[in-house]
């Protein structure tokens, strides 16, 4: 059974670390010391879904994604 679409996660190869998204959404993300996102681990909230889209949406690196994560797949976020 797959989840509704409400896994956040980050390439962390194609993230440059540009910021955005720790601005539209602080909620659920922060900077580590050398400003590359950290996303909260679990699902997005119902009510932060429609920012969490704004912020996938802004990434200038398409890093950010919000989608579902497959059973037993190990990434990072």
């Amino acid at each position: 059974m797959t989840e509704p679409e409400n896994t956040l996660r980050v390439n962390p190869i194609a993230c440059q670390a540009h910021g955005v998204c720790i601005e539209l959404l602080p909620e659920l993300i922060r900077a580590d010391p050398w400003g590359y996102p950290i996303i909260e681990a679990g699902p997005v909230p119902a009510e932060l879904r429609p920012l969490a889209r704004r912020a996938v949406a802004a990434c200038p690196t398409l890093a950010l994604t919000l989608g579902v994560r497959p059973r037993g797949s190990a990434g990072r976020s």
